[in-house]
């Protein structure tokens, strides 16, 4: 009898092992429910490009990032309306990247919001000889997707909970992702296929601690952003960064012209030489790029809580230890400054 008893153990335990095997991907993904995925990060950067050069400056460590291997860059999602400001992500896809990075815009966004740098020109200047400064790889912006057309396609690609968003603008393609129903390219709703395909949504906003006032950011449309809090699934990580932690991190006009100082075909650079840019511009979208790449380890995080928006776009953070919140908290002097030489390195090598 304990004979047939050790086969059967033996038995049930090399079955065990071989449906363990089964439910692990080659990618470090689990089956199930298990959130598991172990491979470098999966990004999607959601830009509202044209307006802030901190958007430009996000984009350009992006493509550094999956040069080196630290990171893939999935797609560029461009939150804020207009085919020119497309086509200043194009530039940075084709100038820092090969040009192959998938792009899509909004077309039912917030109308006229604030404009604090106007470079939109950027993929339009020419040499002196008129033949364009920068290459696209774009020949037709109309036929761009929707933006959260875009996300199904990519996150319905992707492993469970593997994708890492950056939201750096405005929350409109995110609110139409979550109001989206299935489609080609999954038969999930935006709402579930968020919750299955998204490991950490990493948001440029908020306003915590004792401040009653709105986010900016989310103020520009407030009908997407009480949208975006009411459907996101609470079991699905985010993470704010609040102005005050990249305001610490300030790129001078001076030294980002200085640091490109090996050619001024540069469209950062350009964009620098040609607009009025000292107007207290601060690295703040940096900051999600940075800690979805580099992980939490890099910041200081509040505990684990609970964020709700008012119709007026402001922040409340309640503590919960099993809530899907935190964000960032401002760094010391000395690591603003190892922040800010970490992007002024990637301008100052040349490619």
């Amino acid at each position: 009898m304990k004979k047939r008893f050790d086969l059967f153990v033996i038995i049930l335990s090399v079955g065990c092992l071989l449906a363990l095997s089964a439910c692990s991907d080659d990618d470090g993904s689990a089956g199930g429910d298990e959130r598991e995925y172990k491979g470098i990060p999966l990004v999607i950067l959601d830009t509202d490009m044209g307006s802030s050069t901190d958007d430009l400056f996000a984009l350009q460590l992006l493509h550094r990032y999956e040069q080196e291997g630290y990171c893939r860059l999935l797609g560029v999602v461009v939150d804020r309306e207009g085919e020119d400001c497309a086509a200043c992500a194009d530039v940075l896809n084709t100038y820092f990247g090969d040009g192959n990075t998938p792009l899509a815009l909004v077309r039912n966004g917030i109308k006229n919001p604030v404009v604090w740098i106007d470079y939109k020109q950027m993929p339009y200047y020419t040499l002196d000889n008129g033949a364009p400064m920068f290459r696209r790889s774009v020949s037709d912006y109309a036929a761009l997707p929707d933006g959260y057309q875009l996300y199904r396609r990519l996150l319905a690609a992707q492993p469970d909970h593997s994708v890492s968003i950056c939201s750096t603008g405005f929350v409109t393609c995110l609110a139409q992702l979550l109001q989206s129903e299935a489609d080609e390219y999954s038969e999930l709703n935006g709402v579930e296929l968020v919750r299955r395909k998204v490991k950490c949504l990493y948001l440029q906003g908020g306003v915590f601690g004792d401040a009653e006032e709105p986010d900016f950011n989310l103020a520009q449309g407030p009908s997407f952003a009480l949208e975006f809090f009411r459907l996101w699934p609470k079991d699905v990580d985010i993470v704010f960064s609040p102005m005050e932690v990249g305001q610490a991190v300030e790129y001078t006009p001076s030294q980002v012209i200085s640091d490109v100082s090996w050619t001024d075909n540069h469209p950062i650079k350009q964009v620098y030489m040609t607009c009025d840019c000292n107007t207290g511009q601060r690295m703040w979208d940096l900051m999600t790029v940075i800690q979805a790449v580099e992980g939490d380890e890099q910041f200081r995080l509040s505990e684990r809580g609970t964020v709700t928006l008012t119709p007026e776009c402001v922040t409340h953070f309640t503590p919960s230890a099993f809530g899907n919140c935190r964000y960032q908290l401002p760094g010391t002097a000395e690591w603003a400054a190892e922040v800010l030489q970490k992007i002024r390195d990637v301008n100052m090598e040349h490619n």
